[in-house]
């Protein structure tokens, strides 16, 4: 006892000595490790457990169409993959991978195959839902109220080429992107890039984060849509996925509000060429005539700034705003025409079903 008493008073008095300093310098506390420190703040050596999560909710879809020689004998038509949403069977994908599709066949990760119903489609966002009949059916973890980040890390599951579930792994290389040449994104959604690679038969899986929680729907890279270049690959943010899915469910396809026109953000140039105070708004650069802006009175070059009273910000705010609208409602655009402000009541219209 004696030698242990010998032992801890130096001890314990230099402690006491070093928390004393550290109180009376705080610049010190900020150079000390952190014992609070998550996963998530320190390099992951693995992303097993996330894996783990989702990947048993991710399955591969075929797709069975007519024979070019004999339509009585099917032949295979294309592959993709699905995610599974809910208990109940429902499963997310792309429009183009059971396009024109006889029939549709899902093979779950456990051995488990069963056909698949189509529940609806919607090309403009290139997104359709399936229907299984199984029991005991895994879901993938979800959480629509978070936002993908650029630098956040990503994992790419799907079925690449039908080798079987593949998992690649990257960042989030940027959001917000659209325009692309492909046609799918008409101005609708803003799609998530990501160097994870995603291939054919990747089409219509998950993209999750380090937690297994699903952030998009694997649409394209940058190949298919008739560039060259890699790492460049798309997919749908989880939130307007899962908005499209619940629309489908309830009606089979989605109503969308159109106004029959186009138009470019104002930005500098724009604002000076046609004299206006702010750049802001979107000009519209083409108009349907026998559309609901059309008939209302719109023109080229008018710029608009507000609807129903709400700045427009840019085209995809408006188009969307337009979009969410349904059909037969009156709304308010505000405008600037040759320099004088105007208001103007336009009746929205339901938008063309696109194939």
């Amino acid at each position: 006892m004696a030698l242990l008493r010998y032992i801890l008073k130096p001890l314990l008095a230099g402690l006491i000595l070093a928390a004393i300093i550290v109180i009376l310098n705080p610049e010190l506390r900020s150079r000390l490790p952190r014992l609070d420190s998550s996963i998530s703040q320190v390099e992951r050596s693995s992303y097993a457990s996330a894996v783990r999560r989702a990947a048993p909710a991710v399955l591969n879809i075929y797709t069975v169409g007519p024979g070019t020689s004999n339509f009585s004998q099917p032949t295979p038509q294309g592959l993709g993959s699905g995610i599974i949403m809910s208990p109940d069977g429902y499963v997310l994908t792309n429009y183009h991978v059971v396009r024109q599709a006889e029939q549709i066949f899902a093979a779950l990760q456990d051995g488990r195959i069963a056909e698949a119903l189509l529940v609806g489609s919607d090309p403009v966002t290139d997104l359709a839902v399936l229907k299984i009949d199984l029991p005991q059916l895994p879901v993938i973890p979800l959480d629509i109220t978070r936002s993908a980040r650029i630098g956040d890390v990503v994992l790419a599951i799907g079925n690449p080429f039908n080798l079987g579930q593949t998992i690649t792994q990257g960042i989030i290389s940027a959001t917000g992107r659209n325009g692309l040449s492909n046609g799918l994104s008409a101005g609708f959604q803003d799609f998530i890039q990501t160097d994870a690679a995603i291939n054919q038969g990747n089409s219509g899986g998950a993209l999750v984060d380090a937690d297994g929680r699903l952030v998009g729907v694997n649409t394209a890279n940058y190949q298919q849509l008739g560039g060259a270049g890699v790492g460049l690959n798309f997919a749908i943010p989880i939130e307007l996925a899962h908005n499209i899915m619940e629309k489908l469910i309830r009606d089979g396809r989605v109503i969308r509000g159109h106004l029959g026109l186009d138009g470019d953000p104002v930005n500098e140039t724009i604002a000076r060429q046609l004299r206006l105070m702010d750049a802001a708004g979107m000009v519209v650069t083409g108009i349907n005539p026998n559309g609901p802006a059309g008939k209302a009175g719109l023109r080229l070059y008018d710029v608009l700034i507000a609807f129903n009273g709400k700045p427009i910000t840019g085209t995809a705010m408006l188009l969307d705003s337009v979009a969410e609208t349904p059909p037969g409602t009156e709304v308010n655009l505000t405008l600037i025409r040759q320099g004088k402000r105007f208001n103007v009541p336009v009746t929205v219209e339901e938008r063309p079903t696109v194939m």
